[in-house]
């Protein structure tokens, strides 16, 4: 991770700059030790990895991207090729490969993280000075009998109700 920083950098600010400014920072590394992280030839894990890799995607593909780690697991042993289970986690995760999930119900929102966010109208205070004075709204997506829909819920906000946790039907109290 920091060969790549320093490989990103490095034709802007040069090696020894960016290793003193990293060693100043309490990340230390020699330029020597850059150097030879560079120079020297991948590992013999790396090396199986990159053959795992086709092994276990060309898997994936032949049980229609339905198996997941454990299934490719056991139909790598079936083929003969040993390797550990959480070796075949691991690369199925980097590869991106994923399983059917089964009898889970879907996600059903994703956040934008640009989007812009609703206004805090209440500044997080939920202590109303009076009955009526504060509507909170409560709004869930729920997935029952194969088919989704949505609850909304709309209730007036009375100190107590936050307090004992009522509100939203918590179990938790204040």
């Amino acid at each position: 991770m920091i060969c790549a920083f320093i490989d990103a950098n490095r034709d802007e600010h040069g090696v020894e700059p960016i290793c003193r400014v990293l060693t100043e920072h309490r990340c230390p590394i020699a330029p020597s030790t850059y150097y030879d992280a560079r120079n020297r030839p991948p590992s013999a894990r790396t090396l199986r990895d990159e053959e795992l890799k086709t092994v276990i995607s060309a898997a994936h593909e032949e049980n229609r991207s339905l198996y997941g780690a454990h299934k490719i697991w056991i139909a790598l042993r079936r083929k003969g090729i040993d390797v550990a289970r959480c070796t075949v986690e691991r690369l199925m995760t980097e590869l991106g490969l994923r399983g059917v999930l089964r009898g889970r119900a879907p996600r059903t929102t994703v956040a934008d993280p640009k989007a812009d966010r609703a206004k805090d109208l209440v500044g997080r205070n939920f202590n109303p000075v009076a009955p009526n004075r504060l509507w909170v709204a409560d709004f869930k997506c729920r997935r029952r009998h194969l088919k989704s829909y949505a609850d909304l819920r709309i209730m007036p906000m009375t100190s107590a109700m936050v307090c004992s946790g009522k509100a939203f039907g918590a179990v938790w109290s204040a």
